[in-house]
């Protein structure tokens, strides 16, 4: 039994509600920690950044192209580090795996089909500003965060290119 650990984390998606139905969403693998590679450890101030969203009531979304073997940890991560709870949804089949836009798209657009506004975005990677375009999020709503290491943020339709949550904070806490 090496897969019992081996579980569908992608969440319903439920209907908005009519007077709330305002999200958020975000990368995980290099948005809210240092950089694709480096999954352990959480980004300084990622989980204060995304539990302002919680606290003004967004929908907090999730979303993962990480390898399948290591999606399973991705609940208990998030918990450890102080994210607030949302939704998770990682690929799944192999046509996700090959095209993480696409999956991702997708994801959001099923959001969109459920009565959600998808507000803000926040990614680090080429593939998530190509489905958060994609989705509709306008540009001024999509933030960047450059990897740890890198000089530039991966190109792709977004207002600013963050080095960290730090400097966001007062901004999203408005």
């Amino acid at each position: 039994m090496l897969c019992s650990s081996c579980m569908q984390l992608s969440a319903d998606i439920q209907n908005a509600p009519q007077k709330q139905a305002k999200a958020v969403v975000f990368d995980i693998d290099g948005t809210l920690t240092p950089h694709p590679l480096e999954f352990w450890e959480a980004r300084r101030d990622a989980a204060k950044a995304v539990n302002i969203y919680a606290d003004k009531g967004y929908k907090i979304i999730y979303l993962s192209a990480r390898i399948t073997i290591l999606q399973t940890n991705i609940p208990k991560w998030l918990k450890e580090n102080g994210f607030p709870d949302g939704n998770v949804h990682v690929t799944e089949t192999v046509e996700d795996k090959k095209d993480h836009a696409r999956f991702k798209t997708r994801t959001l657009q099923d959001y969109l089909a459920h009565g959600w506004k998808v507000e803000f975005a926040y990614g680090d990677s080429s593939t998530d500003f190509d489905a958060y375009a994609a989705a509709g999020i306008p540009k001024d709503h999509v933030f960047a965060l450059r990897r740890e290491g890198e000089t530039f943020c991966q190109p792709g339709a977004w207002k600013t290119c963050l080095s960290g949550w730090t400097e966001h904070i007062d901004s999203i806490a408005k």
